[in-house]
């Protein structure tokens, strides 16, 4: 594959691209985490916040 004179910027720009998604999957997977806690407290009559 021949990227040429802007191989540094190509490959910076997929690897940049590649970290914000990762870390917008894990954020939602921690969200998601989060939030079903607090469904299940709120489920059990306990009305405690997480």
């Amino acid at each position: 594959m021949m990227l040429g004179p802007h191989a540094g910027f190509i490959l910076g720009a997929y690897a940049f691209t590649a970290l914000v998604v990762g870390w917008l999957i894990l954020h939602a997977l921690r969200d998601h985490r989060a939030q079903a806690r607090a469904l299940a407290a709120l489920q059990d009559g306990t009305g405690e916040r997480p």
